[in-house]
């Protein structure tokens, strides 16, 4: 039976939450399912925050890069390495993108490299719109760092969380920070909604904006009015349904998969070329993914793409970390600040199956081959 990277992973009350929105008809994108989601999320978040459901992580980071008002020209700052949904609302909303390298001991945007090109920019008059930073493979970016970095330049901090709902920077939870955060419930994340996503405030009246903008930005009238052009991006009632049984679980979804990433790192470990992601003392990680590099020159001839059809072969699913923004076909050319470090962590990197319903015996196979593989 094959072995997958990271597959749904259904609880006790999904099934009922969604059979209590058939029952009472609230099929469309409102209902008391969805209120219920945003509430619920709102509580396991906390920082008196808001929450607005929407269909993906990237509706959400599209909104909050339209209300921050881009024009044409305008640069917004965003770590390189993430998936490309947390990349493409930039060219959506006008603006042009401009990457940033990865901090080494974390794995996340480096504060040290935007303070300095921030400073820079400030001198020569052009600051950037917004910077989005990405939490990555369950770990979220330093909050308190980039917060006060942003804040001394008075640039809109939007924290792209989609991969981190369970994580914590410190006492404060993944998706708490900035001016606005999104969260994604895509159907490999750590709980999922099927599809969906939610973006984040502390600020009300953001929130409140975005959910007028997420429903067509219709004016109230008895009619449709229409001042400004908006989105049909809301969540609906049904997959927030779902949305509610996930959040239940989701704290022992994160306990399951640090205990995956343990077990990882506990027997494969002393492979030659091996490390695996760091986890810095300031950060509680899900460990959504367990991710790990392969040195060649430390590892006997043993690559991460060797490794990773090995693996197929054998029905089980890895796949190589995301490839920078700044390395894809569609971004030649764009403005890259850093030393390549994400450029390793790609040439080098692997995801292995992490899913928190995976076995003992399924991770076994896992490591039984990765062991076999090493010494053949």
């Amino acid at each position: 039976m094959r072995i997958w990277l990271s597959r749904p992973h259904m609880g006790e009350k999904e099934q009922e939450y969604v059979s209590e929105a058939f029952a009472d008809n609230f099929i469309a994108p409102a209902g008391p399912q969805l209120e219920g989601f945003e509430r619920a999320m709102e509580e396991y978040l906390g920082e008196s925050v808001h929450c607005l459901g929407v269909a993906s992580g990237s509706a959400a980071l599209h909104l909050a890069l339209h209300m921050c008002d881009p024009n044409p020209g305008d640069e917004v700052w965003v770590s390189s390495m993430t998936f490309a949904g947390g990349v493409f609302p930039i060219l959506y909303a006008g603006a042009t993108p401009v990457f940033f390298d990865l901090d080494e001991a974390s794995w996340t945007v480096d504060p040290e490299l935007l303070a300095d090109a921030l400073g820079k920019a400030s001198q020569a008059a052009k600051l950037p719109k917004a910077i989005v930073p990405a939490d990555l493979y369950g770990q979220s970016c330093d909050i308190d760092a980039l917060e006060a970095i942003a804040a001394r330049y008075e640039v809109p901090l939007v924290i792209d969380s989609a991969e981190s709902a369970g994580a914590s920077c410190r006492a404060r939870k993944a998706g708490t920070g900035g001016e606005m955060a999104i969260l994604s419930f895509n159907g490999n994340k750590i709980i999922t909604t099927g599809g969906g996503g939610m973006l984040v405030s502390r600020n009300a009246a953001r929130i409140e904006k975005a959910r007028f903008l997420s429903t067509q930005a219709r004016e109230p009238a008895p009619h449709y009015e229409h001042k400004e052009y908006g989105f049909n991006y809301r969540l609906s009632n049904v997959s927030a349904a779902i949305g509610l049984g996930q959040l239940a679980v989701l704290d022992k979804r994160v306990a399951a998969r640090r205990r995956i990433f343990k077990r990882y790192a506990r027997l494969l470990g002393d492979l030659p070329g091996i490390a695996f992601m760091p986890e810095p003392q300031w950060s509680y990680s899900t460990h959504w993914l367990t991710t790990l590099t392969i040195d060649p020159a430390q590892s006997g001839g043993v690559t991460r793409e060797n490794l990773r059809r090995a693996l197929a072969e054998h029905e089980i699913e890895s796949r190589p970390l995301w490839k920078p923004m700044h390395l894809q076909p569609l971004f030649q050319g764009t403005r890259y600040v850093g030393r390549g470090f994400d450029e390793r962590l790609f040439r080098d990197g692997l995801c292995l199956p992490s899913g928190s319903d995976l076995t003992d015996v399924e991770q076994d196979e896992v490591i039984g081959i990765v062991r076999a593989f090493f010494r053949a």
